[in-house]
Protein backbone atom coordinates (compact mmCIF):
# COMPACT_ATOMS: atom_id res chain seq x y z
CA UNK A 1 0.00 0.00 0.00
CA UNK A 2 1.09 3.58 -0.71
CA UNK A 3 -0.27 6.82 0.70
CA UNK A 4 -1.95 8.95 -1.96
CA UNK A 5 -0.38 12.40 -1.87
CA UNK A 6 -0.81 14.14 1.49
CA UNK A 7 -4.12 12.42 2.17
CA UNK A 8 -4.93 9.63 4.60
CA UNK A 9 -5.95 7.40 1.67
CA UNK A 10 -3.96 4.19 1.21
CA UNK A 11 -3.98 2.69 -2.29
CA UNK A 12 -2.52 -0.57 -3.58
CA UNK A 13 0.66 -0.33 -5.66
CA UNK A 14 -1.27 -2.04 -8.46
CA UNK A 15 -4.49 -0.45 -9.73
CA UNK A 16 -7.12 -2.30 -11.74
CA UNK A 17 -7.77 -0.49 -15.02
CA UNK A 18 -11.15 -0.85 -16.67
CA UNK A 19 -11.07 0.67 -20.15
CA UNK A 20 -11.95 -2.61 -21.91
CA UNK A 21 -15.12 -3.23 -19.89
CA UNK A 22 -18.10 -2.72 -22.14
CA UNK A 23 -16.41 -3.62 -25.43
CA UNK A 24 -13.70 -6.27 -25.11
CA UNK A 25 -15.09 -7.40 -21.75
CA UNK A 26 -18.67 -8.04 -20.64
CA UNK A 27 -20.30 -6.85 -17.43
CA UNK A 28 -19.88 -10.29 -15.86
CA UNK A 29 -16.18 -10.33 -16.77
CA UNK A 30 -15.69 -6.85 -15.30
CA UNK A 31 -17.35 -7.94 -12.06
CA UNK A 32 -15.21 -11.08 -11.91
CA UNK A 33 -12.07 -9.00 -12.37
CA UNK A 34 -13.05 -6.69 -9.50
CA UNK A 35 -13.71 -9.65 -7.21
CA UNK A 36 -10.41 -11.32 -8.07
CA UNK A 37 -8.40 -8.11 -7.68
CA UNK A 38 -9.91 -7.41 -4.25
CA UNK A 39 -9.25 -10.99 -3.23
CA UNK A 40 -5.58 -10.52 -4.14
CA UNK A 41 -5.16 -7.24 -2.24
CA UNK A 42 -5.91 -4.57 -4.85
CA UNK A 43 -8.20 -1.85 -3.49
CA UNK A 44 -7.91 0.72 -6.29
CA UNK A 45 -10.00 0.87 -9.51
CA UNK A 46 -9.49 3.49 -12.21
CA UNK A 47 -12.05 4.43 -14.84
CA UNK A 48 -13.28 7.46 -16.83
CA UNK A 49 -16.59 8.75 -18.09
CA UNK A 50 -15.49 8.19 -21.72
CA UNK A 51 -14.58 4.50 -21.21
CA UNK A 52 -14.46 1.99 -22.81
CA UNK A 53 -11.81 3.05 -25.31
CA UNK A 54 -11.41 -0.14 -27.32
CA UNK A 55 -12.72 1.39 -29.51
CA UNK A 56 -14.08 4.80 -28.45
CA UNK A 57 -17.64 5.52 -29.54
CA UNK A 58 -20.52 7.74 -28.46
CA UNK A 59 -22.70 4.63 -28.15
CA UNK A 60 -20.51 3.01 -25.48
CA UNK A 61 -19.45 6.16 -23.58
CA UNK A 62 -20.12 5.67 -19.86
CA UNK A 63 -20.62 1.92 -20.15
CA UNK A 64 -17.54 1.10 -18.07
CA UNK A 65 -18.74 3.24 -15.18
CA UNK A 66 -22.13 1.52 -15.44
CA UNK A 67 -20.46 -1.89 -15.11
CA UNK A 68 -18.60 -0.75 -12.00
CA UNK A 69 -21.87 0.72 -10.73
CA UNK A 70 -23.77 -2.55 -10.95
CA UNK A 71 -20.95 -4.20 -8.99
CA UNK A 72 -21.17 -1.43 -6.36
CA UNK A 73 -24.96 -1.85 -6.13
CA UNK A 74 -24.57 -5.58 -5.52
CA UNK A 75 -21.75 -5.11 -2.98
CA UNK A 76 -22.78 -2.14 -0.82
CA UNK A 77 -21.09 -3.55 2.24
CA UNK A 78 -17.76 -3.60 0.37
CA UNK A 79 -17.87 -0.06 -1.05
CA UNK A 80 -15.54 1.30 1.63
CA UNK A 81 -12.96 -1.33 0.70
CA UNK A 82 -12.62 0.15 -2.79
CA UNK A 83 -11.00 3.41 -3.88
CA UNK A 84 -12.83 4.56 -7.02
CA UNK A 85 -11.11 6.98 -9.40
CA UNK A 86 -12.71 8.45 -12.50
CA UNK A 87 -12.05 11.33 -14.90
CA UNK A 88 -13.82 14.13 -16.70
CA UNK A 89 -13.16 13.98 -20.45
CA UNK A 90 -10.90 16.69 -21.81
CA UNK A 91 -11.46 19.18 -24.60
CA UNK A 92 -11.92 17.88 -28.14
CA UNK A 93 -13.34 14.39 -27.55
CA UNK A 94 -16.46 14.56 -29.72
CA UNK A 95 -18.06 11.46 -28.19
CA UNK A 96 -18.56 13.31 -24.88
CA UNK A 97 -20.45 16.64 -24.72
CA UNK A 98 -19.47 17.22 -28.35
CA UNK A 99 -15.87 17.95 -27.32
CA UNK A 100 -16.66 20.73 -24.84
CA UNK A 101 -13.70 21.94 -22.76
CA UNK A 102 -13.43 21.34 -19.03
CA UNK A 103 -15.16 24.09 -17.05
CA UNK A 104 -17.05 24.49 -13.79
CA UNK A 105 -20.29 23.71 -15.62
CA UNK A 106 -18.99 20.58 -17.36
CA UNK A 107 -17.42 19.36 -14.10
CA UNK A 108 -20.79 19.58 -12.37
CA UNK A 109 -22.50 17.78 -15.24
CA UNK A 110 -19.80 15.11 -15.49
CA UNK A 111 -19.69 14.40 -11.76
CA UNK A 112 -23.46 14.03 -11.64
CA UNK A 113 -23.32 11.54 -14.51
CA UNK A 114 -20.42 9.56 -13.05
CA UNK A 115 -22.04 9.30 -9.62
CA UNK A 116 -25.25 8.06 -11.21
CA UNK A 117 -23.49 5.45 -13.35
CA UNK A 118 -21.16 4.36 -10.54
CA UNK A 119 -24.14 4.11 -8.16
CA UNK A 120 -22.01 5.76 -5.50
CA UNK A 121 -22.51 8.80 -3.27
CA UNK A 122 -18.90 9.89 -3.64
CA UNK A 123 -15.94 9.67 -6.03
CA UNK A 124 -12.73 8.99 -4.11
CA UNK A 125 -10.41 10.53 -6.74
CA UNK A 126 -11.67 12.84 -9.49
CA UNK A 127 -9.21 13.60 -12.30
CA UNK A 128 -9.00 15.88 -15.33
CA UNK A 129 -8.36 13.48 -18.22
CA UNK A 130 -6.15 15.99 -20.05
CA UNK A 131 -5.66 19.77 -19.90
CA UNK A 132 -7.75 22.15 -21.98
CA UNK A 133 -4.53 23.72 -23.24
CA UNK A 134 -3.35 20.40 -24.69
CA UNK A 135 -0.69 17.90 -23.71
CA UNK A 136 2.50 16.34 -25.01
CA UNK A 137 1.21 12.92 -23.98
CA UNK A 138 -0.33 10.45 -26.47
CA UNK A 139 2.86 10.62 -28.60
CA UNK A 140 2.39 14.35 -29.21
CA UNK A 141 5.78 15.14 -27.64
CA UNK A 142 7.34 15.10 -31.13
CA UNK A 143 5.47 18.23 -32.13
CA UNK A 144 4.35 19.78 -28.84
CA UNK A 145 4.35 23.60 -29.01
CA UNK A 146 3.14 25.54 -25.93
CA UNK A 147 4.14 28.93 -27.37
CA UNK A 148 0.56 29.76 -28.37
CA UNK A 149 -0.86 29.24 -24.91
CA UNK A 150 -2.26 32.31 -23.17
CA UNK A 151 -0.97 32.26 -19.57
CA UNK A 152 -3.74 34.49 -18.21
CA UNK A 153 -6.36 32.29 -19.85
CA UNK A 154 -4.75 29.17 -18.42
CA UNK A 155 -4.68 30.63 -14.89
CA UNK A 156 -8.31 31.77 -15.14
CA UNK A 157 -9.29 28.23 -16.13
CA UNK A 158 -7.28 26.66 -13.30
CA UNK A 159 -8.87 29.00 -10.74
CA UNK A 160 -12.33 28.18 -12.08
CA UNK A 161 -11.67 24.45 -11.81
CA UNK A 162 -10.15 24.72 -8.32
CA UNK A 163 -13.13 26.72 -7.08
CA UNK A 164 -15.50 24.09 -8.45
CA UNK A 165 -13.48 21.21 -7.01
CA UNK A 166 -13.57 22.94 -3.63
CA UNK A 167 -17.36 23.14 -3.91
CA UNK A 168 -17.59 19.46 -4.88
CA UNK A 169 -15.37 18.39 -1.97
CA UNK A 170 -17.39 20.47 0.50
CA UNK A 171 -20.59 18.96 -0.86
CA UNK A 172 -19.18 15.47 -0.24
CA UNK A 173 -19.39 14.35 -3.87
CA UNK A 174 -15.60 14.17 -4.34
CA UNK A 175 -12.90 13.28 -1.82
CA UNK A 176 -9.71 14.16 -3.70
CA UNK A 177 -8.62 15.86 -6.90
CA UNK A 178 -6.05 14.64 -9.43
CA UNK A 179 -4.61 15.45 -12.85
CA UNK A 180 -3.79 13.37 -15.90
CA UNK A 181 -1.59 13.82 -18.97
CA UNK A 182 -0.10 16.87 -17.28
CA UNK A 183 3.28 18.62 -17.58
CA UNK A 184 5.71 19.74 -14.88
CA UNK A 185 4.82 23.40 -15.48
CA UNK A 186 1.11 22.61 -15.38
CA UNK A 187 1.37 20.59 -12.18
CA UNK A 188 3.42 23.35 -10.57
CA UNK A 189 0.79 25.97 -11.42
CA UNK A 190 -2.07 23.84 -10.11
CA UNK A 191 -0.18 23.41 -6.83
CA UNK A 192 0.64 27.13 -6.57
CA UNK A 193 -2.90 28.30 -7.23
CA UNK A 194 -4.45 25.67 -4.95
CA UNK A 195 -2.21 26.88 -2.13
CA UNK A 196 -3.10 30.52 -2.67
CA UNK A 197 -6.79 29.90 -2.10
CA UNK A 198 -6.64 27.01 0.36
CA UNK A 199 -8.35 24.87 -2.26
CA UNK A 200 -7.92 21.13 -2.98
CA UNK A 201 -4.38 20.49 -4.18
CA UNK A 202 -3.74 17.76 -6.73
CA UNK A 203 -2.86 14.52 -4.97
CA UNK A 204 -1.88 12.59 -8.11
CA UNK A 205 -1.00 12.87 -11.78
CA UNK A 206 -1.93 10.03 -14.12
CA UNK A 207 0.56 9.96 -17.00
CA UNK A 208 1.79 7.24 -19.31
CA UNK A 209 4.83 5.55 -17.79
CA UNK A 210 6.58 2.30 -18.63
CA UNK A 211 9.92 0.89 -19.69
CA UNK A 212 8.99 2.17 -23.17
CA UNK A 213 7.84 5.65 -22.07
CA UNK A 214 9.97 7.30 -19.38
CA UNK A 215 9.13 10.97 -19.97
CA UNK A 216 8.25 11.27 -16.26
CA UNK A 217 11.77 10.47 -15.07
CA UNK A 218 13.15 14.03 -14.89
CA UNK A 219 11.28 17.26 -14.05
CA UNK A 220 7.95 15.64 -13.16
CA UNK A 221 9.68 13.09 -10.97
CA UNK A 222 11.45 15.82 -9.01
CA UNK A 223 8.35 17.97 -8.67
CA UNK A 224 6.03 15.15 -7.67
CA UNK A 225 8.53 13.82 -5.12
CA UNK A 226 9.05 17.17 -3.37
CA UNK A 227 5.35 18.07 -3.49
CA UNK A 228 3.99 14.62 -2.54
CA UNK A 229 1.98 14.17 -5.73
CA UNK A 230 1.95 10.48 -6.65
CA UNK A 231 2.29 9.19 -10.19
CA UNK A 232 -0.53 6.91 -11.31
CA UNK A 233 1.29 5.18 -14.13
CA UNK A 234 -0.98 4.23 -17.02
CA UNK A 235 0.06 1.78 -19.74
CA UNK A 236 2.87 0.31 -17.56
CA UNK A 237 2.84 -2.63 -20.01
CA UNK A 238 3.34 -0.31 -22.97
CA UNK A 239 -0.20 -0.86 -24.30
CA UNK A 240 0.55 -4.59 -24.38
CA UNK A 241 3.93 -4.51 -26.11
CA UNK A 242 5.70 -5.41 -22.86
CA UNK A 243 3.73 -8.63 -22.59
CA UNK A 244 5.61 -9.91 -25.63
CA UNK A 245 2.36 -10.86 -27.37
CA UNK A 246 3.15 -8.72 -30.42
CA UNK A 247 6.63 -10.18 -30.90
CA UNK A 248 7.56 -11.38 -34.40
CA UNK A 249 4.62 -9.55 -35.93
CA UNK A 250 1.93 -11.45 -34.02
CA UNK A 251 -1.48 -9.81 -33.66
CA UNK A 252 -3.63 -11.93 -31.31
CA UNK A 253 -7.34 -11.95 -32.09
CA UNK A 254 -9.24 -9.52 -29.88
CA UNK A 255 -6.08 -7.66 -28.80
CA UNK A 256 -5.79 -3.87 -28.88
CA UNK A 257 -3.60 -4.08 -31.99
CA UNK A 258 -6.31 -6.04 -33.78
CA UNK A 259 -8.64 -3.07 -33.11
CA UNK A 260 -6.19 -0.26 -33.85
CA UNK A 261 -3.22 -1.30 -35.95
CA UNK A 262 -1.09 1.80 -35.32
CA UNK A 263 -1.55 1.39 -31.55
CA UNK A 264 -2.21 5.11 -31.13
CA UNK A 265 1.08 6.06 -32.75
CA UNK A 266 3.19 3.48 -30.91
CA UNK A 267 3.69 0.97 -33.73
CA UNK A 268 7.02 0.88 -35.56
CA UNK A 269 10.27 -1.01 -35.96
CA UNK A 270 11.96 0.77 -33.05
CA UNK A 271 9.41 -0.34 -30.47
CA UNK A 272 9.81 -3.99 -31.49
CA UNK A 273 13.59 -3.70 -31.14
CA UNK A 274 13.20 -2.27 -27.65
CA UNK A 275 10.69 -4.94 -26.62
CA UNK A 276 13.04 -7.68 -27.85
CA UNK A 277 15.81 -6.25 -25.68
CA UNK A 278 13.56 -6.17 -22.60
CA UNK A 279 12.37 -9.71 -23.30
CA UNK A 280 16.01 -10.79 -23.31
CA UNK A 281 16.55 -9.19 -19.88
CA UNK A 282 13.53 -11.06 -18.50
CA UNK A 283 14.76 -14.32 -20.01
CA UNK A 284 18.29 -13.84 -18.68
CA UNK A 285 17.04 -13.21 -15.14
CA UNK A 286 14.40 -15.96 -15.25
CA UNK A 287 11.41 -13.69 -14.60
CA UNK A 288 8.11 -13.16 -16.37
CA UNK A 289 8.13 -10.15 -18.71
CA UNK A 290 4.68 -8.88 -17.63
CA UNK A 291 5.48 -9.10 -13.94
CA UNK A 292 8.91 -7.51 -14.44
CA UNK A 293 7.50 -4.51 -16.31
CA UNK A 294 4.65 -4.00 -13.83
CA UNK A 295 6.78 -4.38 -10.72
CA UNK A 296 9.37 -1.97 -12.12
CA UNK A 297 6.80 0.76 -12.89
CA UNK A 298 4.97 0.29 -9.58
CA UNK A 299 8.09 0.60 -7.43
CA UNK A 300 9.67 3.68 -8.89
CA UNK A 301 10.23 6.14 -6.03
CA UNK A 302 7.59 8.58 -7.30
CA UNK A 303 4.88 6.04 -8.24
CA UNK A 304 1.76 5.75 -6.11
CA UNK A 305 0.19 3.01 -8.24
CA UNK A 306 0.58 1.36 -11.64
CA UNK A 307 -2.67 0.95 -13.59
CA UNK A 308 -2.98 -2.21 -15.67
CA UNK A 309 -5.84 -3.83 -17.54
CA UNK A 310 -6.68 -7.38 -18.53
CA UNK A 311 -9.11 -8.97 -20.95
CA UNK A 312 -8.99 -12.45 -19.39
CA UNK A 313 -8.70 -13.88 -15.90
CA UNK A 314 -5.46 -15.57 -16.94
CA UNK A 315 -3.97 -12.18 -17.84
CA UNK A 316 -5.27 -10.71 -14.58
CA UNK A 317 -3.77 -13.45 -12.41
CA UNK A 318 -0.42 -13.15 -14.19
CA UNK A 319 -0.31 -9.39 -13.71
CA UNK A 320 -1.29 -9.61 -10.04
CA UNK A 321 1.72 -11.84 -9.51
CA UNK A 322 3.91 -8.75 -9.97
CA UNK A 323 3.20 -7.92 -6.32
CA UNK A 324 5.34 -10.88 -5.25
CA UNK A 325 8.21 -10.31 -7.68
CA UNK A 326 11.44 -8.94 -6.24
CA UNK A 327 13.62 -7.01 -8.68
CA UNK A 328 17.33 -7.39 -8.08
CA UNK A 329 19.73 -4.46 -8.44
CA UNK A 330 21.41 -6.28 -11.31
CA UNK A 331 18.13 -6.70 -13.17
CA UNK A 332 17.31 -2.99 -12.69
CA UNK A 333 20.74 -2.05 -14.02
CA UNK A 334 20.11 -4.19 -17.08
CA UNK A 335 16.75 -2.45 -17.62
CA UNK A 336 18.45 0.94 -17.44
CA UNK A 337 21.05 -0.22 -19.95
CA UNK A 338 18.31 -1.16 -22.41
CA UNK A 339 16.65 2.21 -21.85
CA UNK A 340 19.88 3.98 -22.79
CA UNK A 341 19.98 1.98 -26.02
CA UNK A 342 16.27 2.49 -26.79
CA UNK A 343 15.28 5.69 -24.96
CA UNK A 344 12.18 6.77 -26.89
CA UNK A 345 10.94 3.95 -29.12
CA UNK A 346 7.65 5.73 -29.91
Amino acid sequence: MNRLGRTDLEISELCLGSMTWGTQNSEAEGHAQIDRALERGVNFIDTAEMYPTTPISAETTGRTEEIIGTWVAANRARRDQVVLATKITGKGQKSVRDGAPISAATIREAIEGSLRRLQSDVIDLYQLHWPNRGSYMFRQNWRYDPSRQDSAQVFDHMNEVLDEMQAQVRAGRVRHFGLSNETAWGLGQWLRLAGEGDRPRPVSVQNEYSLLCRLYDTDLAELSTHEDVGLLAFSPLGAGYLTGKYADGAVPEGSRKSIRDDMGGREGERVHEAVAAYLEVARRHGVDMVQMALAWAARRPFTASAIFGATSMEQLDLALGAAELELSEELCRDLDAVHKQHPMPY
